[in-house]
């Protein structure tokens, strides 16, 4: 190749460059976004995956273990009631009604996430009335942190107005009643008649679903059966106060990817194999 010609190719190529490199930082940068909207969202969803497959595993085999006798039951609910004699749900709340809020608020979130949100909203609406006068928008503004937080406001407007116009603006202790306002469902509607009106309910959150079936107390493949399978084993006298020790059991003791074993108040009644060693 000639001289001449070589520095021709070399001006092309030196020409060519700038175009090239102009796109690869907008196409990196896309790269980047998207990889980190990658991440960001197995970081969200990863623990409930991994809880939801401890869960299943649980309700696979929980059914297959040696059924607990009344005494071992009984053992078990009078430890729990020695060492929390009064347990307490997590969530903050007012009344009935802010309490409702914040049940239906707690869907795939946290309680501590919860209450970060409400503790403006209950400030600015603590009642049905100026819930429905706050409005969709307005509930939104304050549980923009939740996940759903656009359905879940709808749900707490629509739910405000329901009760004003259906019962007096008042919560019923009612289960039916409660099921049938947006938002609520069996579990909701539990934990509303067991805190605000002290009934013997059983709210069998993904925590208590995997200690009933990983301890093989009342094994279960659905909640429903879960929860009718623990009503029939726990004694009345414990009933008040049963879904809020397992809950909290479950929580922070028997927890979905690494139980411990070691400080639980009933491992030498439970029927899983894999316990977590000291």
């Amino acid at each position: 190749m000639a001289d001449g010609d070589r520095d021709s190719a070399r001006r092309r190529q030196r020409a060519g460059k700038p175009k090239q490199a102009a796109g690869k930082p907008k196409a990196a940068a896309k790269a980047v976004a998207r990889a980190k909207a990658v991440l960001e969202e197995q970081a969200v969803t990863r623990p409930a995956r991994r809880r939801a497959v401890a869960n299943a595993a649980a309700a696979a085999v929980g059914g297959a273990f040696k059924p607990w006798t009344p005494r071992e039951v009984e053992t078990a609910f009078s430890r729990f009631e020695r060492a929390n004699p009064h347990p307490e749900g997590e969530l903050d709340y007012r009344d009935p009604f802010t309490l409702l809020v914040a049940v239906v608020l707690s869907a795939q979130a946290t309680d501590a996430g919860v209450n970060k949100a409400t503790r403006g909203l209950f400030e600015a609406a603590p009642t049905p009335s100026k819930m429905v006068a706050l409005g969709e928008e307005g509930v939104a503004q304050y549980i923009r942190t939740l996940g759903l937080y656009r359905g879940k406001a709808k749900n707490v407007v629509e739910l405000s107005r329901r009760l004003i116009a259906e019962h007096g603006g008042k919560v019923p202790a009612d289960r039916a009643a409660l099921e049938a306002l947006p938002g609520v469902g069996r579990k909701t509607a539990n934990v509303v008649l067991n805190i605000a009106f002290h009934m013997p309910t059983i709210a069998v959150d993904t925590h208590l679903f995997r200690v009933a079936n990983r301890t093989g107390l009342a094994p279960g493949k659905t909640p429903l059966e879960v929860e009718l399978g623990l009503e029939k084993v726990i004694p009345d006298r414990f009933k008040l106060h049963a879904h809020h020790w397992l809950i909290l059991h479950g929580r922070y003791i028997c927890k979905a990817l690494k139980p411990d074993c070691p400080r639980c108040l009933i491992s030498d009644l439970c029927r899983w194999p894999e316990k977590t060693p000291a």
